[in-house]
């Protein structure tokens, strides 16, 4: 160790330095979709978990403990290796002719993260007091109109925290994706370390990103929470 000549420049230029940065779009690509997809579904299932019809109840109970119970790198491999079991062959044709690694990491991590956002949503639903809900619906809203209108705007601004927590798993969770050969940050770095034999520098490199991304959304959130949410405190 006390002989090792650490060479920076390996990732500061040349083709290197261009796989990490490819390597940074790509967990920025996967980030982004899962993000956007994981809040949305977990949404739906939050609002199907508090339902008052039963077997949409029991649906979305079984939807959380399925995927809130599993590892997520099991339920990576079971989308990358069994998911032409399952899929249409049309879908299955479509995603072999584009990029079917990356189409697997993101439906698993969307799934996957939805279930801890549907959770983190349906306490921040309960913890607004029900009399709002008998009002609206007292005053001529449905179930889903009173959700839409009254409850879910409440409920989001309260689980801000948990959900930039999620979120920011995602984005860290990400780097399993490698696992399936798609060439994200963690996996770019993996390739440096394997042409190069500098895996201190390579990885250093993909910490520094991984870091990077997570001070940025944190303080976003906390800028978005202070001068949005809370005003009066910033």
């Amino acid at each position: 160790m006390l002989n090792y000549h650490f060479d920076w420049s390996i990732i500061t230029s040349g083709k290197y330095f261009d796989w990490l940065v490819s390597g940074l779009k790509t967990t920025l690509e996967i980030s982004a979709v899962g993000i956007v997809g994981a809040f949305l579904i977990g949404l739906l299932i939050a609002v199907l978990k508090m339902s008052h019809f039963a077997p949409l109840r029991w649906a979305a109970s079984a939807y959380l403990e399925f995927f809130r119970n599993t590892p997520l790198l099991v339920q990576i491999f079971f989308w990358y290796f069994g998911s032409y079991k399952i899929l249409p062959a049309a879908v299955n044709d479509w995603l072999n002719n584009t990029n079917f690694e990356f189409a697997a990491a993101v439906l698993a991590l969307t799934i996957y993260t939805s279930a801890f956002i549907a959770e983190d949503i349906r306490s921040g639903i309960l913890s607004i007091p029900k009399e709002q809900m008998e009002a609206a619906r007292s005053a001529g809203f449905s179930y889903l109109r009173s959700m839409q209108y009254i409850i879910l705007p409440q409920a989001v601004r309260i689980t801000v925290p948990p959900l930039v927590n999620q979120f920011l798993n995602l984005v860290k969770n990400s780097s399993l994706a490698m696992t399936i050969g798609v060439m994200e940050i963690t996996y770019q770095a993996r390739q440096v370390e394997s042409y190069t034999f500098k895996g201190f520098e390579a990885f250093t490199a993909a910490t520094v990103v991984y870091l990077t991304l997570s001070v940025t959304i944190t303080a976003a959130m906390e800028f978005y929470n202070r001068r949005v949410l809370n005003p009066q405190r910033g």
